[in-house]
């Protein structure tokens, strides 16, 4: 989002009523609770409008004016974890939320909403920080993974600004990058871990091909956005079954710099879930 509330006065409800998500993970809220509570609300009014009761979850980040995440459904919520396991720095809250959500066709659905560290070479604290999360996003990740691969096992979408350009498809100008945080190889071998090894699918990839892009954020400086100099930043990151339901992807790259209400730009898959039965 880069910061709910600079979305919402920038007029990120448009489109919202425009597609109406049946489940939407936001990264960056970076605003406290009593922020929050009153734009969730004007949301929830979008969708009381077509007869759904929008449900909210979040994780405010412990340091103020960071991260911050949240998940909204109009879908049964059955259980909410929050943080990942084993890391309870104020650093890393606001970062990772979980729930588990009963679909239309009665499965059950884990959702996972992460915004991971951005990072910074020329700052190793922030790097340690950044690997650090990594290291356990990816024992989380093999769970997943490993209770999916059960019979009638529970599958599991992760969705959200991984702040890692995967390959050179990924990101417009791949060989400068090299250097930088985000395109680093030791952060990309994580994804290759985690779809080579592991066995989980970026299925906008899968969707998409082997084209160039689809990217999902711009800088704000100079003119990245007008010339499509993007990285693809954000993913939804599924077990194979979920993956296979996938039907079709959308990226709402907004039509000018200026009507942008964040530096990101939404990511959307439709799913055909009764092949979750």
């Amino acid at each position: 989002m880069n910061g709910l509330r600079a979305a919402h006065r920038k007029g990120v409800s448009q489109w919202v009523e425009r597609v109406m998500p049946d489940i939407w993970c936001l990264q960056e809220t970076r605003a406290p609770q009593d922020a929050i509570d009153p734009i969730v609300a004007d949301f929830a009014k979008i969708y009381a409008a077509d007869g759904k009761n929008l449900l909210n979850q979040d994780e405010v980040c412990r340091i103020k004016g960071r991260a911050g995440v949240a998940l909204m459904t109009p879908l049964p919520i059955l259980d909410v974890r929050r943080g990942l396991p084993g890391l309870n720095e104020d650093v890393d809250t606001g970062r990772w939320l979980e729930a588990d959500i009963k679909t239309p066709n009665g499965a059950t659905l884990t959702v996972v909403c992460v915004y991971v560290h951005s990072g910074d070479i020329a700052d190793p604290a922030k790097m340690e920080q950044k690997y650090r999360f990594l290291n356990a996003m990816t024992q989380r990740l093999r769970w997943f993974q490993d209770r999916a691969s059960e019979e009638n096992g529970v599958q599991t979408a992760v969705c959200g600004d991984f702040n890692i350009a995967h390959t050179p498809r990924d990101i417009k100008n791949a060989k400068p990058n090299e250097t930088h945080s985000g395109f680093l190889p030791q952060e990309r071998a994580y994804m290759d871990n985690w779809f080579n090894r592991i066995g989980l699918v970026d299925t906008v990839r899968t969707l998409a091909g082997p084209v160039q892009g689809p990217y999902t954020w711009w800088s704000q400086r100079g003119r990245a956005f007008d010339h499509d100099t993007g990285w693809r930043l954000d993913y939804q990151v599924d077990t194979p079954k979920l993956a296979a339901a996938a039907r079709s992807f959308a990226i709402d790259k907004a039509d000018s710099y200026a009507s942008r209400w964040s530096d990101h730009a939404p990511l959307t898959i439709s799913y055909d879930l009764q092949a979750l039965r």
